[in-house]
């Protein structure tokens, strides 16, 4: 135990005297843990650390591991649980284990002086902060040329200003005709086939757009009650036929027709 921690006096209800013979005392069993105020313990030691005016890490860790011991078994002599007896600790285990605890909390000391000491050898390679010295600051163009050439430099950037080649897009169509006329041409076809037609002969010579837009007004003939369709296998030949409302209306498609 350290010289500090040994030196503390205390003046308790039930014990006066050094630190280290209190706790000697308690370890022994000679004096009621439950009855030694830790809280007083604390205090005093702040206080010696104020008269003192400096604060030890190492000494104030070693009373930090003592005094977080003393309470974890006061804690438990306070707190039993009903499915465990009452703490029975020998005083050669406790010993042992506070002493397992201190050289652990060493432990983690050593490890965060070696980092200290790791961040401290490392100041050359962190951050450079300062300016650059004077003659690193003047550059020939003899080393520039080295590093960079001109000429690929400017073709770089003459790519940059020059115009993009112009996208071709005669691969996409301009849809040329509408849902209307295509439902004009589906009664069209309907009245000349008195109520029946097929799929096929609707788009005879038709491109893509127009199938697809032909497509769409079969499926608004459908929706009024003008058309309906059947196809008899997969892949088959789709007929058209009028349905109740392009019955009534086909006289007149006929006349247009």
């Amino acid at each position: 135990m350290s010289t500090l921690v040994a030196e503390l006096e205390l003046d308790l209800e039930v014990f006066t005297g050094p630190f280290d013979l209190l706790l000697t005392l308690i370890l022994r069993e000679e004096v009621d843990l439950l009855e030694v105020e830790l809280a007083d313990v604390v205090l005093s030691y702040i206080d010696i650390l104020e008269a003192r005016g400096e604060l030890d890490l190492e000494v104030a860790t070693e009373f930090l591991v003592l005094i977080a011991a003393l309470l974890e078994l006061k804690s438990r002599l306070m707190l039993p649980r009903e499915e465990e007896e009452l703490l029975d600790v020998e005083p050669d285990v406790a010993l042992e284990e506070l002493l397992a605890r201190m050289l652990e909390a060493k432990r983690y000391r050593g490890a965060a002086i070696h980092l200290i000491e790791k961040l401290r050898g490392e100041d050359g390679v962190r951050f450079r902060s300062a300016p650059l010295p004077k003659h690193l600051q003047v550059t020939e163009l003899v080393d520039q040329e080295g590093v960079y050439r001109p000429a690929r430099l400017g073709r770089a950037i003459g790519s940059l200003l020059a115009m993009p080649p112009q996208v071709n897009i005669r691969h996409l169509t301009i849809p040329r005709v509408t849902v209307a006329d295509r439902l004009a041409h589906l009664r069209r076809m309907l009245g000349r086939g008195r109520g029946r037609t097929t799929f096929e002969e609707t788009v005879k010579g038709a491109d893509r757009v127009t199938v697809c837009v032909t497509l769409f007004a079969l499926l608004e003939l459908y929706k009024q009650g003008e058309a309906t369709w059947s196809q008899d296998e997969p892949f088959g030949e789709i007929e058209i036929r009028a349905g109740a409302a392009g019955a009534a209306a086909s006289p007149s498609a006929a006349a247009v027709a």
